[in-house]
């Protein structure tokens, strides 16, 4: 009996060892191959068993674009500018072309009509010495000339606002030095630091390499203004901390652009106001000691046409303090008074080198004054 139970438990064993073996040869039997994606097919997610994940093939993880470079913009061409700009004197015209002309397009021109004329001119900041000269002129050569034509009205007026103009005067800047070295300078809210900027596009556009030296440094926005301006051309630009010494950072400028073989320094300094003495006598050190380098090459003041005669009193004091050989006149588009460029010159001796006729980066034009004059008259009696 004992025999009997001893092979009956002898044989469950057997069996339990059997199974034993046999299980795990049934979970590892290998896993079929997944049949072939489809190309362009997404990816399937990995499948789980027992908690083990059967992992796709990962993807190649893709650089990330780099930041496109900046772009660079190149300055319309100078040369004409001033005449693609005629019809921004609009304003001026209705004086000049239309005003004086149908006045002196009448049968009969008597002290009246004269005095009207005069007071046209003077309404144009032309000045009262300057318009004087300019009617006796005028009377004088209408008295001559008996016959009166609109295109001989048209000649003699024109020839009489070129020669008040004076084109014998150099309105050329002065650059491509080792470097050259510019001043701009003009009291607050003229535009000067757009108007530097659009300086620099005038400079780059006539082929020179220009740096630009950011020594505004009290208005806090004016080094971030004269660094978009000088970007969108490629220049670079100079500046130092918010409120920095103005003399330091120029010096600072003009020495980078001796070093980088730049040939032109184009120098923003910050808005003075004529009447206060102090400021006055800093920016003529900014002058002294930029020029430790060298000389100076150009002084630009910066006018708005809009302030008519009290602009004349403000460059009066400037050529004192610092010898301001040009001037840029701004927003000339905005008035009737055009006449201003006359009297600036006609009082200071200072040609006008540069006209803004607009609010563009290339709406700044060198100065010529047959075309400037060509444009106020116009072409029609």
């Amino acid at each position: 009996m004992e025999y009997v139970i001893l092979g009956i438990v002898l044989a469950g064993v057997l069996l339990l060892a059997g199974v034993g073996l046999l299980v795990p040869r049934i979970r590892r039997r290998a896993v079929p191959p997944a049949p072939p994606r489809p190309t362009g097919a997404p990816e399937e997610p990995a499948e789980e068993a027992g908690g083990v994940g059967i992992l796709a093939p990962e993807r190649p993880t893709e650089a990330p674009e780099a930041p496109a470079p900046p772009t660079i913009e190149t300055p319309a061409p100078t040369a004409g500018r001033l005449v693609r700009l005629r019809g921004r004197l609009s304003r001026s015209q209705n004086v000049f072309g239309k005003g004086l002309l149908s006045v002196l397009s009448r049968d009969r021109l008597d002290d009246d009509a004269w005095e009207e004329i005069e007071d046209s001119l003077i309404g144009a900041d032309v000045g009262v010495e300057a318009t004087g000269e300019i009617v006796g002129r005028l009377r004088d050569r209408v008295k001559v000339l008996g016959t009166r034509t609109p295109a001989e009205l048209r000649a003699l007026l024109s020839a009489e606002l070129v020669e008040a103009l004076d084109p014998t005067l150099d309105r050329s800047l002065k650059v491509g030095g080792k470097p050259s070295v510019l001043m701009v300078v003009g009291v607050n809210g003229s535009g000067k630091t757009t108007t530097c900027g659009k300086i620099a596009r005038v400079l780059i556009a006539d082929g020179h390499t220009v740096l630009l030296g950011a020594a505004d440094t009290f208005r806090a926005a004016a080094a971030e203004q004269l660094t978009t301006w000088a970007g969108r051309v490629g220049a670079e630009v100079v500046r130092g901390a918010e409120g920095a010494d103005p003399a330091s950072v120029a010096f600072d400028a003009v020495k980078k652009g001796v070093d980088t073989g730049v040939d032109t320094v184009l120098i923003d300094t910050a808005g003075r106001l004529q009447n206060k003495v102090g400021l006055m006598d800093e920016l003529s050190k900014v002058k002294r000691v930029v020029e430790k380098h060298g000389p100076v090459d150009e002084t630009l003041l910066v006018l708005d046409a809009t302030t008519g005669q009290n602009g004349l009193e403000q460059a009066r004091v400037f050529t004192e303090v610092v010898d301001v050989t040009g001037v840029v006149l701004t927003k000339l588009d905005g008035t009737a008074k055009g006449g201003i460029v006359i009297a600036v010159q006609r009082k200071l001796g200072i040609p006008v080198k540069l006209v803004g006729l607009g609010e563009g980066p290339d709406d700044l034009a060198p100065f010529e004054p047959a075309a400037f004059v060509d444009a106020l008259v116009g072409t029609d009696a």
